[in-house]
Order: structure tokens, then sequence, then C-alpha cells
């Protein structure tokens, strides 16, 4: 689906927009390289968030999709939502974008209610999620016009460059003719590029994406990722869906867990990688006097299959290795240890089931 509800403001979200399964044509255009902006972003993390849901809940018959949920979406940031099949990923985003009504809670989407203010609040926003949309028999190109003309951000006169633009930055816009052919003719790749550049008609303050990286191949999703990095830099909030968990740890700032229904956690995603605190991993050829030199200078540590961990709570890494060197302990390499996000994800869906 398309997450812009423009010049029909009254209705649904505009449905333009297929949710594909794997199959790759074609390359997303590489987006410039992105500065580091981490200090920027670290302050809009303080704003008002750009959607807040609470006490959210939805019951189908018997089943119980999501349960009492809290969570706010940080503005400036790159949320990844994590959860098992059925943990109710889809179920959420369907309720912020009001494409569902809640069967408890409140849902709040760039400070409008939702679903009832869904017109006021659509107007920026863009999203991919399940659901075909996309007239089959209509080229690329005319299908995204279709979107465009429904967008409040554009005029009439620029839907012609804003469809152009978006068909490049997707990788559909080449000499091959890719954006002229019937959408039937397309491969599942070709679709999900075609969703993507729908999300990308008009200037976003919240971008939601639901699996964007489904039918594209490595080097497809790798533009991807880029894309992410080029909305966030420009300044839009991302909130993307995924099961591949090695992505959400490349792209994403924060993190929100989900395991039947319920969150089991959200933060920024450094501080729940390091949530069993702070340690420096290092490799010597003398752990032994390692571990004596760091002792007896009252830091914290122990041994870990040859390694010396050492606990950085209460010191700095540049201080443990220095106290290292002047006991004379070679010193081969020093490293920040963090737990990883799949152990992170199995220890806390484990421990909900």
């Amino acid at each position: 689906m398309n997450g812009t509800s423009g010049r029909a403001a009254a209705g649904p979200v505009n449905r333009c927009v297929a949710k594909p399964a794997p199959g790759t044509r074609g390359r997303l255009s590489a987006a410039p390289p992105v500065p580091d902006r981490t200090a920027e972003s670290a302050a809009r993390f303080s704003g008002e968030p750009v959607a807040r849901v609470r006490g959210l809940g939805k019951t189908f018959g018997r089943t119980v999709a999501l349960d009492a949920v809290d969570l706010d979406v940080p503005a400036g940031s790159v949320l990844g939502l994590l959860g098992p099949n059925g943990s109710g990923k889809t179920t959420l985003l369907r309720l912020l974008l009001g494409l569902s009504r809640p069967s408890a809670g409140t849902v709040e989407l760039l400070g409008h209610p939702m679903p009832a203010q869904a017109g006021e609040a659509l107007a920026e926003v863009g999203a991919l999620v399940e659901g075909p949309g996309f007239h089959p028999f209509l080229s690329g190109r005319r299908n995204l016009a279709r979107c465009a003309a429904a967008e409040p951000l554009l005029s009439i006169h620029g839907i012609h460059t804003a469809v152009a633009a978006a068909l490049h930055r997707v990788g559909l816009g080449g000499a091959d003719g890719a954006a002229d052919r019937a959408y039937r003719t397309y491969s599942l790749g070709m679709k999900q590029r075609l969703a993507l550049g729908a999300v990308l008609l008009a200037p976003r303050r919240l971008v939601v994406l639901d699996e964007p990286t489904n039918g594209l191949d490595p080097a497809g999703s790798r533009d991807v990722r880029r894309l992410i990095a080029e909305l966030h830099a420009a300044g839009s909030t991302v909130l993307v869906s995924s099961h591949l968990l090695a992505e959400v740890e490349a792209t994403c700032t924060h993190v929100a867990v989900l395991a039947a229904g319920s969150v089991v956690a959200t933060g920024e995603l450094a501080d729940l990688l390091e949530a069993d605190g702070p340690t420096l991993e290092v490799a010597t050829a003398e752990p032994v006097a390692a571990l004596a030199a760091l002792r007896a200078a009252r830091l914290p540590g122990h041994l870990d299959h040859g390694l010396l961990v050492a606990d950085l709570r209460s010191a700095q890494s540049t201080e443990v290795v220095s106290v290292l060197v002047r006991a004379g302990v070679p010193v081969s390499e020093a490293r920040r240890r963090r737990t990883g996000l799949e152990e992170l994800f199995v220890r806390l869906t484990e421990e909900e089931s």
C-alpha cells in the first residue's frame, strides 16, 4: 500500500502498492554517501515521538493479536520492528496507519488520533505494507502517476518530474523501457521496486516499510539500506519491519521486539546490545598475567576462553589497555564486546514464550 491519503482525505489510505514475494530485476540507484549525523539524530530523538500507542489491543474472535502494547517511535529515528511470525508486527503497522480499528487502547500518528484523523496524518506518511494494489494492465510509470495524483504534497505540474525521479531511484527508469511495460509482466523484484517508488514520490515525515527487501537480490537489499540512510539523513523517521536481523543491526538506531502480541523490549539499539554491561575483550598471549595486572589496578575482569574480558562500567577502554601495556602484557587485539542482535532476539522471544 501507498501511505498517502492525499486528495482523497476522507477515505482510507490509497492502496496502490503490492507486497510481492521474492524475485529480482534491475538495480536501485545508489544514494550518495551519507555523512555521519549521529549527534544530530540523537538530538532529534529527544523531541515528541512521531507515533505513539498506549494500551493497544487487537483481537480477532478469540485470537489476541496485540495485548496492551505501549510504543513510541522517536522522531528522527530508524526503528526496527522485530518479532517471530505471528507476533503482531503487521497488525501493529495496520493499526498505526488507520487500516484497522483497535479493540482497545489509542493510536496517535504525527499528533493525530487514528483512525479518526487519518486524512490529516497520512499526507506526510509513505508506507509499504502488505496487500496488492497496482493496476495489472497499466505500466509502472502510469501506476505511479495515479499514485502521484493522490499526493497532497505534489502539484499537478510536478507529477511527471516526481514519477521520473522515483523510477530512477528504484532502478526502473533505465533505457530498457521497464517503466513503460505493463505491471502484470513485472518480475516479483520489479514489483517491489515499483512499490518503493510509490513511497518515494514526495517528502515524508514518516516512512513505514514492511519487509522492504522482499524480492530483492543482495545488491538490491544493499541499495535499500542506502535509501533508508538517505531518508534518515534528510530528516525522515523510518519504521521498518524485518526478519533479517543483520540488516536491522546495520540500519536501525532503535528497535522494538514483539513476542506473542506484546512488546518485550524497546529502546536504542546500542543500549540494548550492551544491556549486560559494556565490556572490552582483549586478546593476549599472556591472559593470566593480564588478569593479574587488571586486578592489581583494582579493575574488574575475568577470563573467557583464553580472552581477557574487562568490565567497562568502572573504567574506560583506554585505561584498561594502558594498565596492560604498563605491566608488560602483550596486547594483540582489543575490541568492545556487545551482545549480538540475534542472541538478544532469541533470548527475549524465548523468555516470553
